[in-house]
């Protein structure tokens, strides 16, 4: 006996580790992964590099026409990596200054467009997992499993710091909280698919969970969803 493969959903705030489970659940279960989040920051980049005007449509367009989006596994981490125009720019898209436009870059309709369109091709095979924002809302509404992930402003913020301090020790805990506000609000109030609960989507608080129990957990509701069938 097989189980079928299904759409994966996770939608939820900033920081509360939707991109941590997605990766390890496609792992497990042998799916394919979609950062959306990671093909909004490289969108962003490309904004900032290049100095496009996101109150421009004629200049949005014009990027957007100019803009070549794909993920490429590495081995060596096993893990799909973003690429913007042949290049790996997964060391570029975590960066703070992409992290505090990206937000208003996603919330432009014909970017949202651009990235929804190439989302949807990806998950016509289905077998994926996909987080983001309005994945199980807007990307993929007839979702098998939709998970919407929450926790704690502080326990956000704190994760959020842990991550950033690494490559950047002077960041400070204030500096990371305003971005994270800032987010939460334009992502949960922009005109063009805000942030929001899917209504068939399973709550997911993970503020005093850890990670394997969190795992265990959506795991199970996983097999809930997949009947099994005939190999």
């Amino acid at each position: 006996m097989a189980y079928h493969n299904i759409i994966i959903a996770i939608d939820g705030f900033s920081s509360c580790g939707k991109s941590t489970l997605a990766k390890e659940l496609a792992k497990h279960l042998g799916y394919s992964y979609i950062d959306s989040g990671a093909m909004y920051r490289a969108v962003t980049l490309y904004f900032l590099r290049n100095q496009v005007s996101i109150s421009d449509p004629a200049s949005v367009a014009e990027a957007l026409s100019n803009i070549n989006l794909a993920f490429i596994y590495n081995e060596t981490n096993k893990t799909s990596e973003i690429y913007l125009n042949d290049e790996n720019v997964e060391p570029y898209i975590r960066d703070m200054i992409v992290a505090e436009k990206v937000s208003e870059v996603a919330a432009i309709k014909e970017v949202r467009k651009f990235a929804v369109a190439q989302q949807q091709q990806m998950g016509l095979q289905k077998g994926i997992v996909m987080d983001g924002r309005d994945i199980g809302s807007a990307v993929f509404p007839d979702a098998e499993l939709k998970i919407f992930m929450t926790a704690d402003p502080e326990v956000r913020v704190m994760r959020r710091f842990k991550e950033m301090y690494v490559t950047n020790p002077h960041i400070t805990i204030d500096e990371v909280r305003h971005n994270l506000e800032l987010r939460d609000y334009i992502d949960s109030t922009r005109e063009e698919s805000p942030l929001h609960r899917a209504a068939d989507a399973l709550i997911l608080d993970n503020s005093n969970l850890s990670r394997d129990e969190q795992f265990h957990l959506v795991l199970e509701w996983v097999r809930e969803r997949t009947k099994p069938v005939k190999a």
